[in-house]
């Protein structure tokens, strides 16, 4: 309890195979249509942060850095009761994230909170 993020055992091993290619990354959802309404991995710092954008937290991967996840503010607001775990299916996504030349894409599975989880989470 306590977490916003997380990731499959899949998508650990993508980014662990990821990572020596790139060097630490993260990643940001924007909630845009589209390819912008999965979750977009770059290099560490290549993406721009804004003001409005909200932390979920930080991926523990075994063997990197942690992987900090990011949500703009309005898709926040629409995603914030629930827990969003970051997984790997093949298929081509957007040409920007650092996966899609290996033929697969991230994507966001997501579970509503308990009442005592959203409640310890957002006060």
């Amino acid at each position: 309890m306590g977490e916003r993020v997380d990731l499959t055992p899949a998508a650990a091993d993508l980014l662990r195979r990821l990572v020596p290619a790139h060097g630490p990354v993260m990643f940001h959802q924007s909630g845009g249509c589209c390819d912008g309404s999965a979750p977009m991995c770059y290099p560490a710092g290549e993406f721009r942060v804004g003001e409005h954008d909200v932390h979920l937290g930080n991926l523990a991967v075994d063997g990197i850095d942690p992987v900090p996840v990011w949500m703009s503010g309005p898709q926040f607001e629409y995603w914030k009761h629930t827990h969003l775990t970051i997984d790997v299916v093949p298929g081509r996504g957007s040409g920007f994230s650092l996966e899609a030349p290996e033929g697969v894409r991230f994507l966001v599975r997501s579970r509503l909170f308990s009442d005592e989880e959203s409640a310890a989470l957002n006060g």
